[in-house]
């Protein structure tokens, strides 16, 4: 009875404060001073995720391009062994010159189709048959097979790797796209072996086809878990739709990268019987990429960026199949390497290289000095001026003369490497790209320049991680587009998409693939991208833990234990 009577008094007594309220309301100015408070508390708390999202940002951000310097420095490594210590026993190429510098061509076309005429389909093989040319059943089986976990057999990846490498060679470097053909063109970014992001564009914006053209700005493979049926959906439509399908190579359509960041190891475990012969035919259908689509004269689409050095026309004229990798200087002009270094020898180091790394068109720098061997430049060392000179003893004087020009193949990658590799910087100018290892940073003004004397108006470009999915810069004159969502965690980023219709005006489509964070609130994504990436920096600190404390040490000559910041 005590506790229905308290109950009871209490309803009352809300009742009479209800009454009490509704009778004498606040007044404006308090309800004014109260809405304040609470934007106010509101702003605080937007701000402070804001402030998290961005040092998540940055975490991941930097982890990643620490992870790409050092692949970039152990490519270099193992380029310096196969420049002075292959064919040890002088009877042939080592085991590093198979790794790194594999044959061009390993087989003729003729015998590649031989090779997997000879293979044969099991009746018990539930996935997709193919039969070439190819039509669009076919390309309907292999999304169906795909969306239900179900394999492409051995046999139709090799031919179909075939017939793509086939068409490749019949198209130019720079392709060039009209919108008079249709009525909008598609530019998609970085996919990274996300197959369910290409399946969701595909939905939102259509299959490819004659009514829907599209351009994919290279990076297919690598670090998500479907990157071999990725290429098959492209390679596919590509050989379906030539006219309407574009796809540009990007930095990780390398077979040096693909080592490291996975699609290797994918290859070899999805056909295991005929992976190498895979791995081979992938990396010269790489090799023949396309470096650049430009539309209706008027917008570039490359992968990373431009330089300073780049040249739109000299890229129409290269033999783009020769790079293999952007991680690797051609053969032949390391004999070039060799004079240059030795005429420099003695002489002391410009500002802009030191031990290690030096400012040149690509700058993706190599180990190249030691005690008993002449100092060498980087990797792509910069054009020589006309007062570089080789002292050569003729008689009882001197004789200067000039230096030997670089040979085309060194001149035709570093163009290469400059459009797969490089970043937009605020900063005026063009530097080496030391933050991600490779490449150039541009600034508008160099945009500005190479897009008047072209007479274009726009730049795309993929290759950074945008959390909207794309970002303007260089007061609009250069787009990246990103088209992988959740690329470093769940909510970390959205995807993002072009449409470019006759006037030319970008349109952007965005979208995230994950039912798990559409039901997450802004704060539970923020602490689920925020733990990931603590955790990633974690691993980092500790794996490096004995030279951070050997670094902390030298500022820390009491054992304090602290290090004091000035």
């Amino acid at each position: 009875m005590g506790c229905g009577t308290s109950v009871t008094i209490d309803n009352q007594a809300r009742r009479l404060t209800t009454d009490k309220t509704a009778k004498n309301p606040p007044s404006p100015a308090l309800t004014m001073k109260a809405a304040i408070l609470i934007q106010r508390w509101y702003r605080r708390y937007i701000a402070r995720l804001e402030m998290r999202q961005r040092y998540t940002w940055n975490i991941f951000q930097s982890i990643e391009y620490a992870g790409e310097q050092d692949q970039l420095q152990l490519s270099s490594f193992f380029n310096f062994m196969l420049d002075n210590f292959t064919q040890l026993n002088g009877n042939g190429p080592d085991l590093i010159s198979h790794l790194l510098d594999p044959v061009v061509d390993p087989w003729s076309d003729r015998e590649r189709q031989t090779k997997y005429e000879q293979i044969t389909v099991p009746e018990s093989y539930s996935g997709p048959h193919l039969t070439f040319p190819l039509t669009v059943s076919h390309t309907n089986a292999l999304l169906s097979a795909f969306k239900e976990q179900q394999p492409l057999h051995g046999r139709y990846m090799l031919q179909l790797l075939h017939e793509t490498k086939k068409l490749l060679k019949q198209m130019p470097n720079v392709i060039h796209l009209s919108t008079t053909y249709a009525k909008e063109i598609t530019i998609c970014g970085d996919l990274h072996g996300r197959l369910d992001d290409l399946l969701l564009i595909f939905y939102k914006n259509g299959l490819p086809s004659a009514e829907t053209p599209y351009v994919f700005n290279g990076d297919f493979v690598d670090r998500g878990k479907k990157s071999v049926e990725v290429i098959i959906l492209l390679f596919a439509y590509l050989l379906l739709y030539p006219d309407h399908m574009t796809l540009n190579r990007g930095n990780h359509e390398d077979h040096i990268m693909n080592l490291r960041y996975g699609f290797t190891k994918e290859v070899m475990q999805k056909y295991k019987t005929h992976g190498r012969d895979i791995l081979l035919l992938i990396q010269d259908v790489f090799s023949l990429l396309p470096i650049a689509t430009i539309i209706d004269n008027k917008v570039l689409i490359v992968h990373g960026g431009i330089s300073d050095m780049t040249d739109l026309d000299f890229l129409s004229s290269i033999e783009r199949h020769k790079v293999k990798s952007a991680l690797r200087l051609p053969r032949r002009s390391l004999n070039y390497l060799e004079v240059t270094g030795s005429s420099r020898q003695g002489q002391s180091e410009s500002p802009g290289c030191r031990q290690g790394s030096c400012s040149s068109s690509s700058s993706l720098c190599s180990p190249r000095r030691s005690s008993r061997l002449s100092p060498r430049p980087c990797l792509s060392p910069s054009m020589p001026s006309p007062t570089d000179a080789l002292q050569v003893p003729f008689l009882d004087s001197f004789t200067a003369l000039p230096v030997p020009q670089p040979p085309r193949e060194e001149l035709e990658w570093k163009q290469v490497v400059d459009l797969l590799w490089s970043d937009p910087k605020s900063q005026p100018g063009c530097s080496p790209n030391t933050f991600r290892g490779g490449g150039r940073y541009f600034g508008p003004d160099v945009t500005h320049r190479l897009l008047e004397r072209h007479g274009m108006s726009l730049l795309i470009r993929s290759h950074e991680c945008k959390q909207e999915g794309y970002e303007l810069c260089h007061d609009g004159q250069v787009i990246t587009i990103f088209s992988a969502s959740n690329y470093y965690e769940e909510g970390s980023n959205r995807g993002a998409y072009i449409k470019l219709g006759r006037e030319l005006l970008p349109r952007f489509f965005q979208y995230q693939v994950s039912r798990i964070t559409r039901k997450l609130t802004l704060t539970q994504r923020v602490n689920v991208a925020e733990g990931s990436a603590v955790r990633a920096l974690q691993e980092k600190l500790f794996a490096h833990r004995s030279e951070l404390m050997a670094a902390f040490q030298q500022y820390d000559t009491s054992n304090s234990g602290k290090i004091f910041l000035q």
